[in-house]
């Protein structure tokens, strides 16, 4: 089976499965009772933007790349006209090989995590918890979360390379700017096997432009594996009524189960 079914069933499936009709408190409503994602973004006690809430990417502008790889390819979301920077030689053997086997030692379908940009390019809901010092956000897909830390500490002197990395925010305006390193390099840039090492060092820009719209801008830079640093821009709308569900990877059994093997 391609890649491409895989992830389209499992997306369904996402889609199918929210907790559906529990009214979100706090959610601005039309005069007929509907969500009102136009109203103006939500703010904090200390006046900040509140990125608070349950949020899905929107498709990226560009058509995905003909081929075998499933979900998220970073080409789909570049703006017009730009392009990803080369790989330096040792990354670009790595692309090589994975392009050549099909993409089969992808992370995700051997139930391992994925990493920064690629969890935030998979359409699976997420969820922003913003507190003082600290935000979270929980991925439903198998079940992940991640830590940014808003109390004004730094990076840690020792990083144990990790999945998601250590990730430190700050404001500037009312964009909430997090940046993250202490990666390991096993984790893929995208679904199309593109590679990092652990020098990879991601900046993402998130701006609420309203009640249910955010924008996010992220750049990334290893320069062990690029000729140079890019950026690219990702759009997300608001799930109102709804929430997060549990999604466990089941020990490599999910293809078979969303193929009714």
């Amino acid at each position: 089976m391609k890649y491409g079914v895989f992830s389209f069933l499992i997306c369904s499936m996402y889609a199918s499965a929210q907790w559906l009709d529990y009214p979100t408190h706090g959610i601005p409503r039309t005069a007929g009772g509907k969500p009102n994602l136009a109203a103006p973004a939500p703010k904090t006690r200390d006046g900040k933007p509140d990125l608070s809430g349950i949020w899905q990417r929107i498709a990226g502008p560009n058509r995905p790349v003909q081929g075998l790889e499933a979900g998220s390819n970073l080409d789909a979301f570049l703006r017009p006209g730009e392009t990803i920077p080369a790989l330096l030689p040792a990354a670009q053997t790595i692309y090589d090989q994975r392009q050549a086997s099909l993409f089969k030692d992808r992370p995700s379908s051997r139930c391992l995590p994925h990493g920064i940009p690629d969890q935030m390019l998979v359409g699976v809901p997420l969820k922003i918890v913003q507190n003082p010092g600290l935000t979270l956000i929980l991925y439903e897909e198998f079940t992940r979360f991640r830590q940014i830390f808003t109390d004004g500490r730094g990076f840690p002197k020792v990083m144990n390379p990790a999945w998601l990395g250590y990730s430190v925010g700050k404001w500037q305006g009312d964009m909430f700017v997090v940046e993250t390193r202490g990666f390991n390099d096993r984790s893929w840039l995208d679904d199309s096997g593109r590679p990092h090492t652990e020098a990879l060092h991601t900046i993402e820009r998130f701006h609420r432009r309203d009640f249910g719209h955010m924008d996010v801008e992220i750049t990334i830079d290893d320069p062990q594996a690029y000729t140079k640093s890019w950026s690219f821009p990702l759009r997300f709308q608001l799930l109102p009524d709804t929430e997060l569900i549990e999604d466990v990877c089941d020990n490599e059994k999910d293809a078979a189960h969303a193929v009714g093997k």
